[in-house]
C-alpha cells in the first residue's frame, strides 16, 4: 500500500476538485445543465387537476416535464401561471415539484426531496437531501441553487464532495 504525505493527498484533492469553496458554500460548475428557457415545456403524468381559480395545474404521478435536452421527473408537480389583471395569461411561471425529484441534462443529474423552476429567470432551487452528479464524482448539500441561463449553480448548507481519482 502506498502512503502519501498528508499535505500532498490535500493538495491533489483540492486539484481535482470541480467546486471552489465560498462564504455561502460551493459554486459548481453546471455547463451540462446550461438551458435556453424560452423553449416551450411539455409536461406528461397519470393525472393532472385545473385549479381556474387561482390559475394553477396539478400534475400527479411518474410526472415527467422537458425543455429541450433538460428533463425534470417528480411524484408531484405543481404549475403555476403567469396572470394579468386577475386573468391567467397560459404562459408558466414556475413550476413547484416534490417527492423524488430528479433533474436532468447530459452527463450531469441533481436529484432532491423538492425543486422550484423560476422560468423567467431561469433558476431551479433544490432543497432536501440533494445529490449532484457529475461523471464519477457527486456531491451533496441541503439546498442548490442553479441558474440555467450561465450554468452554475451554489451549494448550500454542509457540502460534502465524493471524488473519484484514477487509481481507483
Amino acid at each position: 500500500m502506498l502512503f502519501l504525505p498528508r499535505a500532498l493527498l490535500v493538495a491533489v484533492l483540492l486539484l481535482s476538485m470541480p467546486v471552489s469553496s465560498n462564504a455561502q458554500g460551493a459554486q459548481v460548475a453546471f455547463g451540462g445543465l446550461k438551458q435556453d428557457t424560452s423553449l416551450p415545456v411539455e409536461i406528461t403524468s397519470d393525472q393532472l387537476q385545473v385549479n381556474q381559480a387561482d390559475g394553477t395545474a396539478v400534475f400527479t404521478g411518474n410526472v415527467v416535464i422537458g425543455q429541450g435536452e433538460m428533463r425534470l421527473t417528480a411524484d408531484r408537480v405543481r404549475v403555476e401561471y403567469t396572470t394579468e389583471n386577475g386573468d391567467s395569461t397560459g404562459r408558466i411561471s414556475r413550476l413547484l415539484a416534490n417527492g423524488n425529484v430528479l433533474l436532468v441534462n447530459g452527463a450531469e443529474a441533481a436529484e432532491a426531496d423538492a425543486a422550484v423552476y423560476t422560468i423567467d429567470d431561469g433558476m431551479v432551487v433544490m432543497t432536501g437531501n440533494v445529490l449532484l452528479t457529475q461523471g464519477q464524482n457527486a456531491l451533496s448539500s441541503e439546498r442548490m441553487d442553479i441558474d440555467l441561463k450561465t450554468g452554475t449553480a451554489i451549494m448550500k448548507g454542509r457540502v460534502k464532495s465524493i471524488l473519484k481519482t484514477g487509481s481507483n
